[in-house]
């Protein structure tokens, strides 16, 4: 609205889906730029608010506070999430020693081939 852009345009702008919002974000593109130019409002503002709002300053700048207190939850919650598993990793012991059970009584001879066998 500080650019000129009507009231109930500024609010349809600011009520994007937030997921449009990222992917137009990472894909270059400026939703504000075809949402002004559809509604006929970008025609109608001087060509200094049109330069700063189509620019490549002013969306990122405004998705930019929203974004990165995403990120701070989100790897605040995976830190989080890895340290509850490796403490469940760090109590759950040792692991358990695996005997082989062999049928009957075997002596260490018959288990060393003899010289006439290939190994």
């Amino acid at each position: 609205m500080a650019q000129g852009v009507p009231a109930h345009t500024a609010t349809q702008a600011a009520n994007l889906p937030p997921v449009g919002t990222l992917f137009a974000a990472f894909l270059g593109n400026n939703p504000i730029q075809h949402l002004l130019a559809s509604s006929g409002t970008l025609a109608a503002l001087p060509a200094h608010n049109v330069a700063i709002l189509t620019g490549t300053d002013f969306f990122p700048r405004t998705i930019a506070s929203a974004f990165s207190h995403g990120l701070v939850i989100v790897f605040t919650a995976a830190a989080a999430m890895a340290l509850v598993a490796a403490f469940a990793s760090f109590f759950r012991g040792g692991t358990p020693s695996r005997q082989i059970d062999l049928p009957g009584e075997v002596d260490a001879a018959t288990l060393e081939p003899s010289a006439g066998e290939l190994v």
